[in-house]
């Protein structure tokens, strides 16, 4: 059959016999083609070959895999028939494979402009082909399983020529142009070519580094050299995760590489060669993404929340973070000055758009405790670059959401505190980061935090600053106390970084804040902790206006002057505050004491002796003889009223005993052997009753001062023997906070005390007597590897996010009791108020008792309390089981 003959026949094939016969047709025709010189025959078989054999390569290939699939499983090296057969489809694909190979090269070898029109019937086919060969050449383990070796040979021909396909098809559309007028049906081919090698991308993600890069380079740049043509329809999310998951996975092997060569000791060439290799790898993908989201930026709306998470991703497996695999100091530099620098420009680029800030600052923004770290070195990182940025950008960063229908979103400061309340492991170990300096000094996570949170408020314009004000505040408040210090830190660092009038503003406003505070609460200590570091940055003519404002002589200004110490202000200064409290407290306590001592007047007392406490702990001049006297007055009068029974049912007791032990460590001296005994025999009563911790602190400091005295030959019999019994008590303790307290006490008390017989006697047990020894060597009993160390700090996070999470829900209960208090059905605010008025009942009648106890009973009383028995009664009757 002549050239001219064949061809007309084949014109004439219906679709099925095109299906039928490609196999022999198709190469036939390709060799026709490339030595055929008459044009009239080359159109021919140009469009024989685009319009009628090539949409059929791909069910034909489809066709070879269905039928290796489907006997497979039988293939063996006994059964040659099939075996034959096997091996005869496959080298068919390799042939096609070959066959398209060479129609791509040769249209590509074409001088002539080719355009996209002109080759609309080519690349699907094709695509669709390189898809099907590179996807069987990876499931072949899974296809051929054991008898793999048996193909391996055709497997590796098919990948080999696919490769080599899809590199002259990728040189064909490079050279490809569109149509001056474009049609939707460009737009239309454009973007199925662009979305078909991004359907091969996750196929060869695994199979060949240099494959899948190559494929990645082309999707990346036709889909710029097309932005105009395929912007609108490009499905940008599934590019922007395929490209952050590719990252992923090579990062991972990254990892995998430097953990294996830090185990094995071993730096073998090979190994670091391939490490080099992923790593650039990494790099190239990092660019890519870089590039595309810098092109396509208001098309990624959608894609924020993965590139967010991919940083935290990355971050989270790299040192410093806890949950990083160990790897040596050399690679962790390589991986950090080859690939993630590359991070950098990412995320200056998005610091404009507003769903990736979203993304960030959400409200709601629950992450799993590997991100947490991460996402707090993702906001300094972004602090730092905000200043460089416009206004605007910073206030979309600064200031979180305003209106109804802007999503939940927190200021970035608001976010850091936030985030940094949620990284105990990474603050208890202590990380360690690289600062960027001249100095390339090491610094902790919290120096870290805090260096750049003050390098941040610097750049802050004027318009911003109530804001921070409001920030600075509401990470005081925290019910974390790292959280709080932080906050306190920066805070000392903008009254010494502001102006003088500043300082003494924000004094006064916190002094107002604890002076409101009625009640005790972490809140009120965290303020009280910040009034008195801001004291000290007064300038002096301040302080003194300071005084003025709140007079240390009268009562209602004890509430600051508790929390304060005398040492920031001058000496002259220091000392008149310093008499104006002690006279101004004793008076306040004799007025008690002269009145009917009613418990509820309580913290009136209490006030008062802080303020004496505060005076007595003053660095300044010791107190006088008479002074003295007057604060032992003070003390024996209420220890004549206090009861080892009333101290354990009323926390105000509690406290009052407290400040009356502090108050007797600085007269202890002067004390009568009456009023030491009576002390030590409450304590030692109360020992035996468990007391709570903040008694057992309080009777430790007491303990320890009694070294500096020497007591009576006649008192020794009824105190030394308490003493060691205290001590021997103390130190067995389960806490490790009340036995840290006990031990340094009882050296203290060991090293001053000529009552030498109390310390033998007060170790009453060798365990004792070891941790005692341990602790005067500065030796430690017991140690942790780092491994279990990181894992324990990991358990102590899950229960302190538990408390916060119950802080803070507790918090919102309060807040919306009211409108729960209104509810028909029983809640739970309802037993909490239940609760409170339970409470308040019991108090009361605690009281009556305490007064009786004081006073004769008037004669109505028996009737008054025969109708409250009655009462209580009836709602005895009216209980019913939850």
């Amino acid at each position: 059959m002549s050239q001219a003959e064949l061809l007309d026949e084949m014109s004439h094939w219906s679709p099925d016999v095109c299906r039928r016969e490609l196999p022999v047709a198709l190469p036939k025709l390709i060799t026709l083609y490339q030595s055929s010189h008459n044009w009239t025959d080359d159109i021919r078989m140009f469009n024989l070959l685009t319009e009628m054999f090539l949409p059929h390569a791909g069910k034909l290939f489809e066709k070879f895999i269905y039928e290796i699939s489907s006997q497979a499983s039988a293939l063996s090296s006994q059964n040659v028939e099939l075996k034959t057969l096997l091996r005869n489809v496959l080298q068919n694909m390799v042939h096609c494979l070959k066959a398209l190979t060479i129609c791509v090269r040769h249209v590509s070898s074409l001088d002539e402009t080719i355009t996209l029109e002109n080759i609309r019937s080519l690349p699907a086919p094709v695509l669709h082909v390189l898809r099907s060969a590179f996807a069987h050449c990876k499931d072949s383990d899974a296809i051929y399983g054991v008898r793999l070796n048996l193909v391996s040979d055709l497997l590796q021909a098919i990948f080999k020529e696919a490769v080599c396909l899809q590199k002259q098809l990728m040189e064909l559309l490079d050279k490809t142009n569109v149509n001056s007028v474009i049609s939707e049906k460009d737009t239309e081919d454009m973007v199925s070519v662009l979305h078909s090698v991004l359907d091969i991308c996750t196929v060869v993600a695994k199979m060949d580094h240099a494959l899948h890069a190559n494929t990645w380079k082309f999707i990346i740049k036709q889909s710029l050299k097309q932005k105009a043509l395929v912007e609108s329809q490009l499905r940008h999310h599934d590019i922007v995760r395929g490209l952050c998951d590719d990252i992923l996975l090579s990062f991972q092997s990254c990892l995998q590489l430097a953990e294996h060569m830090k185990l094995s000791g071993t730096q073998e060439s090979t190994d670091q060669r391939l490490f080099q290799k992923t790593t650039k790898l990494c790099r190239f993908f990092a660019n890519s993404l870089v590039h595309y989201t810098k092109e396509f930026m208001p098309f990624l709306s959608q894609s924020c929340n993965r590139l967010h998470q991919l940083y935290l991703q990355v971050h989270s497996m790299f040192p410093p973070s806890l949950y990083a695999v160990s790897i040596s100091e050399a690679h962790k530099n390589e991986i950090a000055c080859v690939f993630l620098v590359a991070f950098e420009p990412l995320i200056l680029q998005l610091l404009s758009f507003s769903p990736f800030v979203e993304s960030v600052l959400n409200e709601i923004l629950e992450l799993p405790p590997e991100h947490v770290f991460p996402q707090c070195l993702l906001l300094i990182n972004i602090m730092d670059k905000l200043p460089s940025l416009s206004e605007d950008i910073l206030m979309l960063w600064y200031t979180g959401s305003r209106l109804p229908e802007e999503s939940n979103r927190m200021s970035i400061l608001k976010a850091v505190f936030q985030t940094f309340t949620l990284c105990s492991p990474e603050l208890s170990m202590p990380l360690v980061l690289q600062e960027v300096s001249q100095k390339q000094e090491t610094v902790t996570f919290y120096q870290y935090v805090c260096v750049h949170l003050c390098a941040f408020i610097i750049s802050l314009p004027p318009v911003l600053f109530s804001e921070l004000e409001c920030s600075l505040l509401d990470g005081v408040l925290c019910c974390s106390m790292m959280t709080s210090l932080l906050a306190m830190d920066v805070w000392c660092f903008l009254a010494r970084y502001g102006t003088a009038e500043l300082c003494a503003h924000h004094v006064h406003i916190v002094a107002c804040l604890v002076k409101s505070c009625t009640s005790d609460c972490y809140q009120l200590s965290h303020l009280a902790v910040l009034l008195r570091r801001l004291l000290f940055l007064m300038a002096p003519d301040h302080q003194m206006e300071f005084i003025k404002m709140f007079p240390p002589k009268e009562a209602e200004n004890f509430l600051v002057w508790q929390h304060l110490s005398l040492a920031a202000l001058p000496n002259a200064l220091g000392a008149q505050v310093k008499n104006d409290l002690l006279s101004a407290g004793i008076s306040q306590c004799l007025s008690w004491f002269n009145g009917r001592c009613m418990l509820k007047d309580l913290p009136q007392l209490k006030c008062a002796l802080s303020a004496l406490l505060t005076a007595c702990s003053s660095s300044l001049e010791p107190l006088d003889k008479e002074q003295q006297f007057a604060v032992t007055g003070v003390i024996g009068q209420l220890m004549s009223l206090l009861n080892v029974e009333q101290i354990l049912c009323q926390h105000d007791l509690q406290q009052t005993l407290c400040l009356v032990l502090a108050l007797s460590t600085f007269t202890v001296q002067i004390m009568e052997t009456t009023l030491l005994i009576q002390v030590v025999s409450l304590l030692s009563s109360l020992s035996q009753e468990n007391p709570p911790a903040h008694v057992q602190l309080a009777t430790i400091e007491f303990l320890g001062s009694l070294g500096k005295i020497c007591i009576h030959q006649e008192a020794q019999t009824a105190v030394l023997p308490k003493i060691s019994s205290l001590f021997s008590l103390l130190l067995e303790d389960k806490s490790w906070v009340i036995k840290q307290h006990a031990l340094e006490a009882f050296t203290h008390f060991a090293k001053e005390t000529s009552h030498e017989e109390v310390v033998p006697q007060s170790l009453t047990s060798e365990e004792t007597k070891n941790e005692v020894i341990s602790f005067l060597n500065k030796t430690t009993t017991k140690s942790e590897t780092e491994d279990i160390r990181v894992q324990r700090v990991k358990e102590e996070k899950v229960v302190l996010d538990a408390f916060f999470s119950n802080a803070t829900s507790k918090l919102m209960e309060e807040l919306s009791l009211e409108s729960s208090a209104k509810r028909s059905r029983r809640s739970e605010s309802d037993v909490h108020e239940l609760e409170v008025h339970i409470q308040a009942a019991h108090n009361a009648l605690t009281n009556v008792q305490f007064l009786l106890q004081r006073t004769p009973s008037p004669d109505w009383l028996p009737e008054k309390l025969q109708n409250i028995l009655t009462l209580l009664t009836s709602v005895q009757e009216t209980c019913k089981p939850r």
